[in-house]
């Protein structure tokens, strides 16, 4: 979770979006001409994700008003955790670390309990995306001290079997002002995590390393890069400023597929390129849900489909940010509520996209195709 205040004032520089989106570059090759990454689809297929709190992804005895009680069980539902504990912000208490892994908890961004969604019947052929947060410990799992918990999110990981898990850690790490990673702890953190990982026999989890998106150009992406060895997808973050986005390019550079990782609409105001200011956006207002599909909706369908030699995963997140306690005073989602069931219009859109056979849910032929390539690859 993205549980710090430093998060308010700089994603408060989101700018204006812009209707246009940039070609394919004239040198991007189709998926067919590359190694598949671990659990990535072939042909142009996009593996869809919902999140990023149980309330919000529904389908479950205690959540009924989710994305899942409104359209297809996605292929995978994205959850957050840290490898450290809550520092008690939003009403969260300390703790050894892993929150929400084994026990329901809440930091003011949602309900959150892996086991609890992955051993759920409706979700039985579902994949498991981590948000593996390193802020304000980058430092002490470059160190070793916290490896007793990367051991304990291991056993997590094999207990789940052959179900495929997509770990992005240290999330975002090229956003400063909010997660503010020193970047070399950082590096360090993540190649450890992955190394112990793998020496304890996990093989169920691709690894995810993600950017903001718009922050880094080619030259700061790579020096953020930990390798190929270590790097199974390049994902990114889609809200406003997705024009200015260099990982499509840096990832078909490295042969490697794209997690748009977080998506949920928003809608930057006149001055949001100063201050970060978005306009209401409650996708429930008819005006305001038009505006929504033609600014945001668009763009990103787009944007993966213009794209779709390297773009195989996406999260949307369908939440009511405004209701949310850790976003109260954000001024990016604290007038957002992006939950998209709530326009009969973007409800039905969105449903005759998921109708598109590019775009994969949930499904026992899938599981079993993320099975073999799981045998396959490790």
């Amino acid at each position: 979770m993205k549980n710090r205040l430093l998060i308010f004032i700089f994603l408060g520089t989101f700018m204006l979006a812009c209707s246009e989106v940039p070609e394919p570059t004239e040198n991007s090759s189709s998926t067919e001409e590359r190694q598949l990454a671990k659990f990535e689809p072939g042909e142009d297929h996009v593996l869809v994700f919902a999140g990023q709190d149980l309330e919000s992804i529904g389908g479950l005895p205690d959540y009924q008003q989710g994305y899942a009680n409104h359209f297809p069980i996605p292929a995978g539902v994205t959850l957050y955790t840290g490898l450290d504990g809550n520092d008690g912000s939003f009403g969260g208490e300390n703790s050894g670390g892993l929150q929400g892994v084994y026990e329901t908890v809440d930091h003011g961004n949602g309900p959150s309990n892996m086991s609890l969604i992955m051993s759920d019947d409706n979700f039985k052929h579902s994949a498991l995306a981590i948000g593996l947060s390193l802020v304000n410990h980058e430092d002490k799992v470059a160190q070793g001290l916290l490896d007793h918990n990367i051991k304990r999110l291991g056993e997590f990981l094999i207990s789940l079997g052959q179900r495929p898990v997509f770990l992005r850690i240290g999330y975002e790490f090229d956003g400063y002002p909010w997660n503010f990673y020193e970047r070399e702890d950082w590096l360090v953190a993540y190649k450890r995590i992955k190394d112990h990982l793998d020496a304890q026999g996990v093989t169920n989890t691709a690894y995810v390393w993600q950017s903001v998106g718009w922050v880094s150009d080619l030259d700061q992406l790579e020096a953020w890069y930990p390798g190929d060895e270590y790097v199974d997808w390049c994902g990114f973050s889609f809200f406003d400023r997705w024009r200015e986005n260099r990982m499509i390019e840096f990832a078909r550079a490295k042969g490697k597929p794209v997690f748009i990782a977080e998506a949920s609409a928003t809608i930057s105001d006149f001055t949001a390129k100063f201050d970060g200011r978005t306009k209401e956006t409650i996708l429930s207002n008819p005006e305001q849900a038009q505006e929504a599909w033609r600014k945001w909706f668009e763009p990103f369908f787009q944007t993966i489909e213009e794209n779709a030699d390297v773009i195989k995963a996406i999260h949307y997140i369908d939440c009511n940010w405004k209701a949310r306690p850790m976003w109260f005073e954000n001024p990016t989602f604290q007038k957002v509520d992006a939950r998209i069931e709530t326009s009969e219009m973007i409800k039905g859109r969105w449903i005759e996209k998921m109708n598109d056979p590019r775009y994969l849910n949930a499904s026992e032929e899938l599981f079993e195709k993320w099975k073999a390539a799981s045998s396959i690859l490790d």
